[in-house]
């Protein structure tokens, strides 16, 4: 039985090899129908179980107890809890009141800070600063810190008080330098500049220098647009991981009616630092827009009615409402032809410049400089005051070439800019490529958060 088997085994074969020798694609196609078939054979068997859906779900219960807690009770009990917490520094606090909004009650510490030379320079009468603490669970003062930063300088102060034995307290101030690092934001106007940098937490002196580094191509007092958008690039210093101040913007965008304006900052070997377009154009032109950082424009270049003449006449320069003791600065490099009281203008000064243009400061409070001095761009020459023929506290500003007057709006966006050097245009063109990454993720971000 066995070698019948065997024997028709043998011939079964040997009729299949004769027919895929002298049929190949015959042979192949029916091999190809029967492994479809019994593919979708058990698709179909596999598709015939049960809905997992339907399948019965059993839930179970179980007891667990917790590790016990005496060893971390006896911890608690032999290190004591801490307790840290920080407040802002208001101008009217007393020892007893900061304390107390930091939770301390604690009148051996009360009594020393009040007597400390250290704390009170650094802490009472000073708005604004952090003050972090650390108590005991009794909310008995164990230590006690407050950073600061120096005007223009780039390292923090730290003032330390520690509790020492016997109701003793050691002071001690460090010093140690800032670590920047870099931020993004961006806004949406919807009433003002400085409304839509306070909705996306965006610090005033970061507001400030966006308008006055687009300040010859955008009138930030008149031209700004509803749904005019921004994004921001810019440097945060931090002391112990801790913001104290921002730092530089490093690039920036700013779509104003549509328009898109960019600027990036860029130092250039041998050159003075300073922002230059995406492609490379400078932004620094011979004049600024503003002899003031970003204020109100009260009165426009035209033609108005004189407040104390009583007659209408031409308006010949801009007035900038602000209050009195303002910083004002000179519009570009020059040289004070002028520096003290004339007429109507009060006290005045008059810088002059190259290519026979000019430029007045009147009703100033006071004047920090001198007749034949010379002055850089930006550089402080008095303040805001109501002198001479003046209802209010404000400057009047004017621009004149050839003793012909202009609009200074006008002449701040013509005067020239100088474009980045051949040499350095490799280095120009990587930063550049960076900071549109950068301007783009920061723009992307708001547009997310906002959805």
């Amino acid at each position: 039985m066995i070698n019948g088997f065997i024997a028709a085994g043998d011939k079964l074969l040997a009729r299949a090899g004769h027919a895929l020798e002298h049929h190949p694609r015959q042979v192949t196609a029916i091999l190809a129908a029967l492994l479809l078939g019994g593919g979708g054979g058990a698709f179909a068997v596999a598709s015939l179980g049960p809905d997992p859906s339907a399948l019965p779900v059993h839930q179970v219960l179980e007891s667990v107890q917790p590790l016990p807690l005496a060893a971390q009770s006896d911890f608690l009990d032999v290190q004591g809890l801490k307790l840290f917490r920080s407040e802002v520094t208001r101008s009217t606090d007393t020892v007893e009141a900061l304390l107390a909004r930091l939770g301390v009650d604690d009148l051996a510490a009360a009594n020393f800070l009040r007597n400390e030379p250290n704390f009170r320079s650094v802490v009472l009468g000073r708005a604004g600063r952090t003050v972090t603490v650390e108590a005991t669970d009794a909310h008995k003062l164990e230590k006690l810190t407050v950073r600061w930063t120096p005007e223009d300088n780039g390292s923090f102060r730290r003032l330390v008080i520690e509790r020492q034995p016997q109701e003793r307290f050691a002071v001690r101030v460090e010093s140690a330098p800032l670590t920047a690092s870099t931020r993004l934001a961006s806004g949406a106007i919807r009433t003002s500049l400085f409304a839509a940098a306070d909705e996306s937490r965006i610090p005033e002196a970061v507001a400030t220098q966006l308008a006055d580094i687009f300040a010859s191509d955008i009138d930030f007092h008149r031209a700004l647009r509803k749904d005019d958008r921004f994004s921001i690039v810019y440097e945060a210093l931090e002391a112990d991981g801790e913001p104290m101040r921002t730092g530089r913007i490093l690039s920036a965008e700013f779509v104003n009616a549509g328009r898109t304006h960019q600027a990036m900052w860029f130092e250039e070997p041998g050159r003075k630092g300073g922002y230059y377009t995406l492609d490379g154009r400078s932004l620094r032109h011979s004049y600024l827009a503003s002899p003031m950082e970003f204020s109100r424009v009260t009165s426009g270049f035209s033609m108005r009615f004189h407040p104390i003449l009583q007659q209408w006449r031409a308006h010949l320069g801009v007035d900038y409402g602000a209050p009195t003791g303002t910083p004002v600065r000179t519009v570009g490099d020059g040289v004070v032809e002028f520096a003290g009281v004339q007429n109507g203008f009060g006290n005045v000064v008059i810088v002059q410049h190259g290519n026979r243009a000019e430029t007045v400061y009147a009703h100033l409070s006071r004047i920090d400089v001198r007749p034949r001095q010379k002055v850089e761009q930006g550089e402080k020459i008095g303040a805001v005051g109501a002198t001479g023929w003046a209802t209010g506290p404000h400057l009047h500003f004017e621009f004149r070439v050839n003793g012909i007057h202009q609009n200074p709006q006008l002449a701040a966006a013509e005067s020239s800019a100088e474009p980045v050097s051949a040499a350095a245009r490799p280095a120009f063109d990587r930063l550049s490529r960076a900071m549109r990454s950068q301007l783009a993720a920061a723009a992307s971000a708001t547009v997310a958060s906002a959805q």
